[in-house]
């Protein structure tokens, strides 16, 4: 019998459009996990009502959009399973049972939950119960489907330590039936946002993946660059650019060292040089924006691939729960 693939677990909350900053720092690395790992990839919805839940008009819609854009990404429905997680109800069962057996101290400690209190101007209804049990519904996402790893970034390391814990305590408890989860790290290329800033929803600064070309072009040319360099003859300082950040990841190798030969010397100008990260940027996301429009005619193939993925999910899931219940002696039916 040949050895299972090792199985991962990552996600997005659909909380607004995908842009570079998700294309670099985490679809182009799923993608390339593909072929190694049993892999589940996670529309994470509940979460998305953490911070979210006064306006639900655009949730489905969000809901498409990032399957639409993790499908034109490279992301294959034939090799990796999406999940919706509203339509896993496992999911709350196990979020559920954890919250019972995991420390209010634990959760209080988490950064996520550290970072809501530290801001000050958030309104007291917004520092709810839901962000504050994030961290325990994010490891019911994990422990659900046994992931063997989840890919992260330094900052999320703490949130993967968390879940070993609950998955830990869980065990010692009931007994092994939770396995501890692996922080893959992953190393994301810095993508700025248009402002400099890192490219964040939450900054408005973003490229989004579904931009037309001639938004793609008016975002680019609205971007901040070496504020040193006033007029265009100024030598330049390509490693204080955001645009020249972007350069360095949508520019051949061989134009790019040009480019900052020219900046440095104050040969080329900001603006001809915005120009032509434009029409980079434009000719990378080609593939991305044909595949979406193909997708985008067609939304009962999406919705199709999220109601198979869901259902492929939910048989993973309800094998773990019977686990769980079965090792908590809860009662697994009424009867004789």
């Amino acid at each position: 019998m040949s050895q299972r693939k090792p199985r991962l677990l990552s996600g997005h909350r659909p909380t607004g459009r995908l842009h570079l900053g998700h294309l670099e720092g985490t679809l182009r690395n799923w993608a390339a996990m593909q072929d190694d790992y049993e892999c589940f990839f996670l529309i994470a919805d509940w979460h998305a009502l953490t911070d979210h839940f006064e306006d639900t008009s655009a949730l489905h819609e969000n809901v498409l959009d990032i399957a639409i854009d993790w499908i034109a990404a490279g992301l294959d429905p034939e090799r990796s399973v999406f999940v919706l997680q509203s339509q896993v109800k496992q999911h709350a069962e196990l979020f559920l049972l954890l919250a019972m057996t995991t420390p209010l101290s634990w959760v209080e400690r988490c950064p996520t939950w550290k970072d809501v209190l530290a801001q000050e101007e958030m309104r007291e209804e917004l520092r709810s119960y839901g962000r504050l049990g994030y961290p325990v519904l994010q490891a019911a996402d994990i422990l659900i489907y046994k992931a063997d790893v989840v890919p992260v970034g330094k900052d999320q390391l703490p949130h993967i330590e968390m879940t070993r814990e609950i998955a830990r305590r869980f065990n010692s408890l009931y007994g092994a039936v939770l396995p501890e989860p692996a922080a893959k790290l992953s190393a994301f290329p810095a993508v700025p946002g248009t402002d400099g800033r890192k490219m964040s929803k939450s900054y408005g600064n973003t490229i989004d993946l579904a931009d037309s070309p001639d938004v793609i072009r008016r975002k680019v040319m609205s971007m901040f660059t070496d504020p040193e360099k006033i007029y265009r003859n100024d030598p330049g300082h390509p490693d204080a650019c955001p645009v020249f950040a972007l350069h360095n990841i949508y520019t051949p190798a061989e134009r790019l060292a040009q480019i900052e030969a020219d900046c440095k010397s104050g040969v080329q100008g900001c603006v001809a040089c915005k120009q032509e990260l434009a029409e980079n940027l434009i000719a990378a996301l080609a593939p991305i924006h044909a595949r979406r429009a193909e997708l985008e005619a067609h939304p009962e193939q999406v919705r199709q691939v999220l109601m198979e993925g869901c259902e492929r999910a939910r048989q993973v899931a309800e094998e773990t729960m019977q686990e769980v219940r079965q090792a908590m002696r809860l009662p697994l039916a009424l009867g004789g």
